[in-house]
């Protein structure tokens, strides 16, 4: 059975559309909102969003921890951050490959700011018995693209409840 390589969802914040980028395309941020990320740390002197920024995010799931290597590929204020996951590791990214790239949009509609997540598996050279048998261990019976979807929705609406619920579109701690 082919596998789905991309999926996404979208939500409504009552926030304008530079307010939510501001707080997406900070990778540091990232673990306030995802059930999976614990949180990144940008590698370089540079702290404002930039293509060709580099951030390794700690991510959980159950008992399972890890670290990714990933590179901004889109950061466009107020429309639209995206970046590829390039490498993975348990401690430090050491393996090297295509894994999966990340995209955010943001489109001004009447009540605030329509946010488009979009995950798309990169893993393209790998036959999709492999990468189904691989997901469906690492996801306790889900392929990545079910599983993902699911992971999308908490994320929007953690970012939706955050962002509403803080002045000026700022989130808490922010």
């Amino acid at each position: 059975m082919p596998r789905t390589m991309s999926v996404s969802d979208s939500t409504v914040v009552s926030a304008a559309p530079s307010a939510v980028y501001a707080q997406v395309s900070d990778p540091t941020a990232m673990g306030r909102w995802s059930p999976e990320n614990r949180g990144a740390r940008v590698l370089g002197e540079r702290r404002d969003t930039y293509v060709g920024m580099v951030f390794e995010g700690r991510n959980k799931r159950g008992r399972m921890n890890w670290t990714t290597r990933c590179t901004v590929t889109a950061a466009d204020p107020g429309e639209r951050f995206a970046f590829r996951v390039h490498a993975i590791g348990v401690r430090r990214p050491r393996l090297p490959g295509a894994i999966a790239t990340w995209e955010y949009r943001f489109e001004a509609v009447d009540d605030g700011t329509l946010v488009t997540e979009t995950w798309t598996d990169d893993r393209r050279r790998w036959p999709d018995f492999l990468a189904n048998a691989f997901d469906r261990a690492a996801t306790r019976g889900h392929t990545f693209a079910h599983f993902q979807r699911g992971n999308i929705r908490t994320t929007l609406q953690r970012l939706r409840a955050a962002l509403e619920a803080a002045p000026d579109g700022d989130a808490p701690g922010a």
